[in-house]
């Protein structure tokens, strides 16, 4: 996955777990869109990318006011 973060088993990436999170898509639509995925899966990449944001590291958003 090109040095990505993946979910162990289910080569899904951390990446694209987000971006259809904050597009609306359920836990249980992911899950079922991608069936080597868990729901625990799912839970590890937003905590891997909730750990990450305590980076401390200044990187503008683009559409983020702060």
């Amino acid at each position: 996955m090109m040095g990505k973060p993946v979910v162990a088993r289910a080569r899904i990436t951390v990446e694209l777990i987000l971006e259809k999170l904050a597009t609306g898509e359920t836990v249980e639509q992911i899950v079922a869109a991608h069936p080597s995925l868990t729901e625990d899966g799912v839970r590890a990449a937003t905590g891997y990318a909730a750990r990450l944001s305590l980076i401390d590291a200044v990187c503008p958003v683009a559409g983020v006011a702060g």
